[in-house]
């Protein structure tokens, strides 16, 4: 890591510095682990306790704290701060220009300047390279597809043929995109496959994890728009559209034909059912199950998916249920018992 003055890293993040303005920072690290010379930060108040131990150099907060021993950076959002700093202090690996010999590039295809291609990396016919992309190796690029300026994709990933790739994407290790829609048309008891004749687009500045699958559409294209960003292990099915700067938890999976809005978060383990539309900046919690359309602007848990507040009254209800229960069957032999002392008949209002 770069060593950089307090003074400058306080004027990267837009805060304001109390502490010594000269004091170098090499290094960065979370409130426990922290070391001197090294910067950390509190994003969640709830670990506030851990600053009075820390042995961080300095501390990226949104107030001033008083139990703080070391220098103060203050600033409104400081998760955000935070990686900045780290933008700041990191220098990037090496990025080597060239082609390897061992890549296998095949007829028409057009490549662009500065590009990093690594042994093994594979190009079809005819596809489209844009400038100072990097291709690590193991990649396989289909037939036709485009990859736009300044992407990286890591190793081993597949990008099938005719699928358009955006600029600044970063596909990591594994993931497979444009592999065929899961569709199949049932006739006489035999399940006969549907040839998928679309393609994926993936829009500006995406981020995708490892071993993510973003299936191609049956017809049409299947898109993940500008800036969203996609855990490991999402699976996205055909035809899917998900809006702008979402983000995908691990172990998502969205069913063919689903709209996510713009802004939406789908936290681990979250479904979606096929031919749903999730609005605009919706959030759903760990293992939500979206079985219906859900508006604009809300927060969901559960399934099926429930307002969360509603989710939360239900769930402290759970575990009580057992208890409830024995209590309504008591009632109900009560009421057989007293029943069969009134000889069958209801009791009047008076003898309540």
């Amino acid at each position: 890591m770069k060593s950089v003055s307090l003074k400058k890293l306080a004027e990267t993040i837009e805060g304001r510095l109390v502490g010594d303005p000269d004091m170098l920072i090499h290094g960065v690290a979370g409130i426990k682990e922290a070391r001197p010379g090294e910067i950390t930060f509190l994003a969640n108040a709830k670990y506030a306790s851990l600053l009075k131990e820390t042995r961080a150099s300095a501390v990226i907060l949104s107030k001033p704290h008083p139990h703080v021993s070391c220098a103060q950076v203050i600033v409104e959002d400081p998760y955000y701060a935070f990686s900045r700093v780290v933008s700041a202090l990191v220098e990037p690996p090496g990025r080597e220009i060239g082609i390897s010999p061992l890549a296998a590039i095949g007829k028409e295809v057009r490549l662009g300047r500065d590009l990093s291609i690594h042994p093994f990396v594979t190009l079809g016919d005819r596809a489209v390279i844009g400038d100072r992309v990097t291709l690590y190796s193991g990649v396989s690029i289909g037939q036709e597809t485009e990859i736009g300026d300044d992407t990286v994709i890591h190793a081993n990933v597949s990008v099938r043929e005719k699928v358009i790739i955006g600029r600044r994407v970063i596909i990591h290790s594994g993931t497979v995109i444009g592999s065929d829609g899961f569709g199949f048309a049932t006739h006489k008891g035999r399940h006969h496959k549907i040839p998928q004749i679309g393609t994926v687009v993936i829009e500006d500045d995406v981020e995708i994890g490892a071993n993510v699958a973003v299936d191609r559409a049956a017809l049409g294209q299947t898109v993940i728009r500008r800036g969203t960003k996609i855990d490991n292990l999402v699976q996205i099915a055909h035809n899917v559209t998900v809006g702008e700067d979402c983000l995908l938890v691990s172990q998502v999976g969205i069913s063919g034909s689903a709209v996510i809005g713009h802004h939406v978060t789908l936290a681990g383990q979250t479904g979606v059912a096929g031919h749903l539309t999730v609005g605009d900046n919706v959030m759903a919690g760990g293992r939500t199950g979206v079985t219906k359309d859900i508006a604009p602007n809300q927060v969901v848990s559960g399934y099926p998916a429930l307002p969360h507040r509603q989710w939360l009254e239900a769930q402290a209800t759970f575990p009580h249920l057992p208890e409830l229960r024995k209590r309504i069957k008591e009632l109900e032999m009560k009421l057989e018992r007293l029943e069969k002392q009134m000889g069958g008949e209801t009791p009047k209002r008076s003898e309540r």
